[in-house]
């Protein structure tokens, strides 16, 4: 019982939490542009039980319906190869960190252009700049033409 009682607890910190952040970002940003994670790739992997306990899904779902009522772009990108990809010169370097082994480097230089990256920031950068390209594009194009992209607020977030 104790048992169940701890699980409903945490399940309802992290529903509150996620609905929180979902809306500090949707009221705070003009334009959000998140990586279309694979959860359930992930899942088949070492990270199973992080996957299962970030609710990723969850929050993705939050978040965009929330972006949706207060009328701010979101827009799922591909982030295949985001994290190899030097955010600087737009290089695939021979050294850059590569598959599931890959994870455990969290930082690389390019060899290209020298610059040191942190992953996660490194793909950030990426994911923004290919949000920005997809906007870019034309609205008309986005959604099959149901696209209507509000005037930017204050700045963009990933």
């Amino acid at each position: 019982k104790l048992s169940k009682t701890i699980s409903a607890k945490i399940k309802n910190r992290r529903n509150n939490d996620q609905h929180q952040f979902s809306r500090l970002l949707a009221n705070e940003y003009g334009a959000i542009f998140v990586g279309n994670v694979s959860s359930s790739k992930l899942i088949k992997t070492k990270m199973a039980k992080s996957v299962h306990d970030a609710g990723w899904s969850q929050f993705k779902t939050m978040l965009e319906y929330k972006c949706h009522e207060a009328g701010v772009v979101f827009l799922e990108v591909n982030e295949s190869n985001t994290t190899q990809t030097c955010s600087s010169c737009g290089e695939k370097p021979p050294s850059r960190p590569k598959g599931i082994a890959g994870l455990g480097i969290r930082e690389w230089a390019c060899d290209c252009c020298g610059v040191i990256h942190d992953r996660d920031i490194n793909a950030s950068k990426n994911i923004l700049r290919i949000g920005l390209d997809t906007l870019a594009v034309g609205a008309s194009q986005l959604n099959q033409g149901r696209f209507e992209p509000p005037c930017f607020r204050n700045n963009l977030a990933l």
